[in-house]
């Protein structure tokens, strides 16, 4: 498919905007402890990625606050209610999450191209009231989010539905994000053309700031 000038850019969230804060294990083992189970901040983020590992993702007969569940009960090594609905809580606010010091750079400058910029995110309905709290979504002119659409990226619905939003062709629109399958991958088989954002992984593809993303768009 030929390019055609960017019209619309389209940012993946988690790892891409945003990061726990301090980190997932630090919050797991502060909460675990108030609520009389031993953890540590270590221990509860190996065991959190051990459990993300084997849960993946949920499919369409499971919710989202229903596999949040059995990922924090995994991680936990129990089953306890009142742990799980108090962390599922915190990471609904702003206080577990830390914007990227790149990212408001970014977005000031998308917008003073006149593009339209949107988020594409596998992520619940937590998340548009969290943009808002954090103070990024006046930067958003849509937000595609998986469990509004069904399903979840690399999916090509999830990428259809923004360009739907955003009233543009694929070949007019960039994402980016931090993972190469979901992101990138899922982006570039509906047309779309993506960066992967790297950061601090030592990958020698995309970007390792979100502001050098400029560079590569006034390159094409």
């Amino acid at each position: 498919m030929n390019r055609a000038p960017v019209r619309a850019l389209f940012f993946d969230v988690g790892g891409t905007l945003l990061r726990p804060w301090p980190s997932v294990g630090a919050i797991y083992a502060s909460v675990a402890n108030r609520h009389g189970i031993t953890a540590t901040t270590e221990g509860m983020e190996r065991a959190f990625r051990e459990s993300w590992a084997a849960l993946k993702r949920p499919g369409l007969t499971v919710s989202r606050k229903d596999w949040w569940r059995e990922v924090v009960f995994r991680t936990l090594s129990q089953e306890n209610e009142a742990c799980f609905e108090e962390l599922f809580e915190i990471f609904a606010h702003a206080g577990a999450w830390q914007v990227f010091p790149d990212v408001e750079d970014t977005l000031r400058e998308a917008r003073s191209r006149g593009l339209h910029i949107g988020v594409i995110s596998n992520w619940d309905e937590r998340l548009c009231p969290l943009l808002d709290e954090i103070g990024l979504a006046r930067y958003f002119d849509s937000m595609t989010i998986s469990w509004e659409v069904g399903t979840e990226k690399p999916n090509a619905k999830v990428f259809q539905a923004a360009l739907r939003a955003a009233g543009i062709a694929a070949n007019q629109a960039v994402h980016v994000g931090d993972s190469d399958k979901a992101d990138v991958r899922g982006a570039e088989a509906v047309g779309m053309a993506a960066f992967l954002l790297s950061r601090n992984r030592g990958e020698g593809v995309g970007l390792r700031d979100l502001r050098d993303l400029w560079a590569k768009l006034d390159a094409a």
